[in-house]
Order: C-alpha cells, then sequence, then structure tokens
C-alpha cells in the first residue's frame, strides 16, 4: 500500500516504524517544524523527522496545511507534493497541526486517524493525560476514518487497556503507542483487501480532552487526596505537579494516599523518610520529589537535604 504519514512525537514513530517495518511504501512523512528544546533551546528534529532522515523517507515540514492560513505558501507545497504522490490512505497520529478538507479528500481511501482512547470518550488534543486524571479504569486505542469533525469519524477498528493503579502518562503512553502501531497495520491490511467495517460513533458518552497547559501544575492541596494523587500520575513526564514546601519550589512526581487531616497544604509528618501533608479530604505521602536543577529523588533523600518547617 501506498502510503503518507502525519505524526510528529514518539507515539507517531512507533506506528511510521511499524508501517515501515509491515513493508508499506511510505511516500511522504508529514511532521511539525523544529521546535526550541533543552536548556539551550536548540532546534531538535521530532522523533518522526528523525525516522524519517534514518530511512531515507521523503520529508515535509509544514508549518500549516490552510491554503487560507498565515502560511499559504507552506500549504500550497504540501499539497503539491501530496498530489504528485498519490497515495492510497494518510495515516494520522498526533500530528499536531489541523487537516483541512482538501487533505482528507486527497487520499484514495482517505485519512486514518490513531486516537489514544476509546472514542468517543476522550476525544481532543490530551486523551491519555486526562484518562488517568479522571480515573478511568480502562482506556485504549481506536482507529478512525477521519472527517471535518474532532475526532469524530467512524470507528474502523478499537481495542482496551486496562489502567494499572500505578499507571502514570509516561507508562500508558508507551503501551498505547505500542497497540496503536499494531492496530493501524491491521486497518492498513483491511483497508487493502477492502475489509474494513466502519462503525458510526455513539452520540451518548463524548468527553473532551483539553490540552494540558503548565498553568495546571500548582498542586491545589484543597482538593481530595485521591483527586490530587491521581494527577501527579497524569501530569508524569509534564508539565508534573509543583507546590512550595518551606518556600521552597519542588515537583511532585508520585505519591501515595495516606489517612490524615488538617489544614489543607500542612506538612503533618516529615521524619523517618516520611512525608505527608494534609488535603482537602484525606492526606498525601510524597515519594518522589525534584527541587528545581535538581533530579527525582526520594522523600527520604529529600528530608536529608532540606529542614521543613512544622506546625
Amino acid at each position: 500500500m501506498r502510503l503518507a504519514f502525519a505524526g510528529t512525537p514518539d507515539f507517531a514513530r512507533v506506528a511510521l516504524q511499524a508501517l515501515h517495518t509491515a513493508g508499506h511504501e511510505i511516500a511522504r512523512v508529514l511532521t511539525q517544524p523544529d521546535r526550541p528544546a533543552g536548556r539551550g533551546m536548540k532546534l531538535h528534529a521530532s522523533p518522526v523527522k528523525q525516522f524519517a532522515l534514518d530511512h531515507g523517507l521523503p520529508l515535509a515540514q509544514p508549518r500549516s496545511l490552510r491554503l487560507d492560513g498565515k502560511f499559504p505558501e507552506d500549504a500550497a507545497a504540501a499539497q503539491a507534493a501530496l498530489q504528485q504522490d498519490a497515495p492510497d490512505v494518510m495515516v494520522v497520529a498526533a500530528y499536531g497541526l489541523i487537516l483541512p478538507p482538501w487533505t482528507l479528500a486527497l487520499p484514495r481511501l482517505g485519512c486514518l486517524n490513531i486516537h489514544g482512547s476509546l472514542l468517543p470518550r476522550w476525544r481532543g488534543a490530551a486523551p491519555i493525560h486526562r484518562a488517568l486524571e479522571a480515573g478511568d479504569t480502562q482506556t485504549g486505542i481506536t482507529i478512525m476514518q477521519m472527517d471535518a469533525g474532532l475526532d469524530t469519524g467512524d470507528m474502523l477498528l478499537s481495542e482496551a487497556v486496562d489502567i494499572g493503579p500505578d499507571d502514570t502518562t509516561a507508562s500508558l503512553h508507551e503501551r498505547l503507542a505500542a497497540l496503536g502501531a499494531r492496530l493501524v497495520v491491521q486497518a492498513v491490511a483491511l483497508a487493502q483487501a477492502g475489509a474494513l467495517q466502519a462503525q458510526q460513533q455513539p452520540a451518548v458518552g463524548a468527553t473532551y480532552a483539553s490540552k494540558i497547559d503548565k498553568a495546571e501544575a500548582p498542586i491545589d492541596w484543597q482538593q481530595p487526596a485521591t483527586v490530587l494523587e491521581r494527577r501527579i500520575r497524569a501530569f508524569d513526564p509534564f508539565p508534573g505537579c509543583s507546590t512550595l514546601l518551606s518556600g521552597q519550589g519542588v515537583k511532585v512526581w508520585r505519591a501515595q494516599v495516606v489517612a490524615g487531616s488538617g489544614t489543607p497544604g500542612q506538612v503533618l509528618v516529615a521524619d523517618a523518610g516520611r512525608l505527608v501533608v494534609a488535603c482537602g479530604q484525606g492526606a498525601l505521602e510524597l515519594l518522589e520529589l525534584q527541587l528545581a536543577g535538581g533530579r527525582r529523588i526520594s522523600a527520604r533523600d529529600f528530608l536529608a537535604r532540606q529542614t521543613l518547617q512544622m506546625p
């Protein structure tokens, strides 16, 4: 099958690698422009771009695909390249740019999207984070036929995975990326055989997974401990959950719900390697923390370096 592929992060790179390994012809790879990252803010290639370069795949990095948008020259160049490539299908995974109608209509078999949830739950940009944050016990992958709506297209394949009590976005991301890669290879094979069966998304049960914002990082100790524990796991590795302990900014990477009560934000225990903070309901024992400029360390190591003010 002759494919175009659009994606940017490692989640997408896993799928691109699987399609390449399966022997499909990758006629064009679209990925977002290089972004500054790291302390030096140097430009970095996306994981998808790096895979394309390593395997000699045709590559394009348009700033937009909208012919009437801010960068019409980028969109026109991408349109011309894809028209010449004449892909049978385009596979899309966490691309990060909106696909306008001309893009959806160009491939002979349309555009297949790898979405990190069981649609219609958690349409939108951050389905893995929001499923964890909400306390869902299951999520999964849906392969969807893209349409003009936001993750509203017909479902083609789906498979569920359990969310464990210790799962973070990082651990769940890894499992879902592998599942998405396997399912999209299966979906492309079915499309090639004319055997894909589309199912309309249910009218009920739709929720929206809004993009994660750094402004969500501060811990609101007025919230119940169970809510905060889920959020800490949901925001690992980005953006992390932050708080002040004795006036110092700290990121909390791992915690567990424990019995305890007090003024929300009050340090209840800070000895014998244990650090417990009161919440709106219950308390959290902080297990792994990080000071600015440091690395993640255990609560025991943190307490060996810091003196916390106790009530």
